[in-house]
């Protein structure tokens, strides 16, 4: 029972009835120390269930509760090493190996995914922490996260594997369970991954299927012609793959000031976004989306709404920008970080449930890279991330082997340089690692979520 101590220190009750997987998750992670990298609440970086929003709304998860997969993804995104087994890919002896190795470890938490009938309790899927085991009985003990119904208990583990070995009928698949702990990576600082929607699949197709025939095509004979197509072949749910991570906090009575960690923070985001913008694969993908979409035509006003921010972003409490944006209170106001630089606070707030929240947030604003389209613009003005930011940033994480099938030697060799990470800052090469782990661990934990799924057995005596 040695995970049992730093469990019982951050457990906590679930706020809803459908959040059981989210408050299993906060209690495993605030367990494990890992860092969130915001504030929850006055000065304190801590998990909370409303801060677990980026691989599923809120509110879809209040109404229909979430999946196996979708909690082991919340838990990728929130920095820890997760290692998901559904109960077709193991044995009850694996599971009692596993659940000995984390009950003997403060480094290690298994979560559990089990349909609670086979305890004879009510309700249907459930997740919890498991907090113990008593090797003499073969029982494990599972800290319900709904106190209200059942207090922690022991079950016998024969028993709870049944309960793991059922099929959940929103996505056909078994339950099962999945081994929790600290990464040893820090999460990315800029970009991330969204598995919120569906477009990450419509992706892994583009690669597999439309892509490889796309690049045998010799009309292609230089890059910009290559990019021009690849561009316009995407899928057209591709823009929602990458997201920006911007920090939103709860508006504070002492005004928009930042504190150390904040400017640090934000420092390098700037960092990040800067790097990319001076990449030459930036700037070709950044004229070739002016010449589509005329961007030189579009308003600041339009750019930088709140409204537009909140779509783009991910993760670091966006969920508080879901609700209905009050727009009578949204202002922007700029605060000096570091000395040498802008950055701006969003001051804004948002009405969710008949509640109003003042909320900011931290925007990371670096130089806009000048090309063709906005020649005629001041070299100062300050932009946020951008759609091309995140094409480019796409575009470098997918796998070098992506490109191999061009078939013109001089533009293979061209292209390949063009979005290789040898010669990219140490910062940046990170980041760009970093999402290339995501897309990995995304399409190996969500493969067997969306195919080839265990049939569900009709209803009926």
């Amino acid at each position: 029972m040695e995970g049992f101590f730093s469990l019982a220190s951050c457990f906590q009750t679930q706020s809803e009835p459908a959040f059981c997987g989210l408050a299993s998750l906060a209690v495993v992670l605030n367990a494990l120390a890992i860092d969130p990298g915001r504030r929850w609440k006055g000065p304190w970086r801590w998990f909370d269930e409303s801060m677990l929003d980026c691989c599923e709304p809120l509110d879809k998860i209040k109404a229909h509760g979430i999946t196996f997969g979708k909690v082991a993804c919340l838990a990728h995104c929130s920095g820890a090493d997760v290692r998901p087994f559904r109960a077709n890919q193991v044995t009850v002896d694996d599971l009692r190996r596993h659940l000995i190795h984390c009950t003997s470890s403060r480094d290690c938490h298994l979560i559990a995914s089990y349909h609670r009938r086979h305890l004879k309790q009510t309700g249907t899927g459930h997740f919890s922490p498991i907090g113990g085991y008593h090797a003499g009985q073969d029982m494990a003990l599972i800290l319900d996260v709904a106190c209200f119904k059942y207090p922690p208990h022991w079950v016998p583990l024969a028993l709870l594997w049944e309960a793991m070995n059922t099929i959940d009928e929103s996505t056909g698949l078994l339950r099962g369970f999945m081994l929790i702990s600290s990464h040893n990576a820090a999460p990315s600082a800029l970009y991330t991954v969204s598995c919120r929607d569906e477009s990450w699949i419509s992706m892994a197709r583009y690669c597999v299927k439309d892509l490889p025939d796309l690049l045998k095509a010799e009309s292609l004979d230089n890059v910009p012609t290559l990019l021009s197509h690849v561009i316009d072949s995407l899928p057209a749910n591709a823009g929602s793959l990458i997201k920006w991570v911007v920090e939103v906090r709860r508006k504070d009575e002492d005004g928009p000031c930042l504190s150390k960690e904040e400017k640090e923070r934000l420092f390098v985001k700037e960092n990040v976004s800067q790097q990319v913008r001076d990449t030459k694969l930036f700037m070709i993908v950044h004229d070739l989306q002016c010449a589509r979409i005329q961007c030189c035509n579009r308003s600041s006003s339009s750019e930088d709404s709140i409204t537009r921010i909140a779509a783009s972003v991910c993760c670091q409490g966006a969920a508080m920008l879901s609700g209905n944006l009050a727009s009578r209170k949204t202002c922007f106001q700029g605060v000096q970080a570091n000395g040498d630089g802008a950055n701006t606070v969003n001051s804004g707030s948002v009405v969710s449930e008949g509640n109003e929240q003042g909320v900011d947030m931290l925007l990371p604003m670096s130089p806009c890279s000048m090309s063709s389209c906005n020649s005629n613009l001041d070299n100062e003005i300050i932009k946020y991330p951008s759609s091309t930011d995140a094409l480019t940033v796409l575009l470098l994480a997918l796998h070098p082997s992506t490109w191999l099938g061009i078939i013109n030697e001089r533009l293979k060799a061209e292209f390949q340089t063009l979005v290789s990470t040898d010669n990219l800052p140490d910062v940046l090469k990170f980041e760009i690692f970093h999402l290339r782990r995501q897309l990995c661990y995304l399409k190996t934990c969500k493969d067997k979520e969306y195919e080839d799924p265990v049939p569900v057995p009709p209803s009926g005596p």
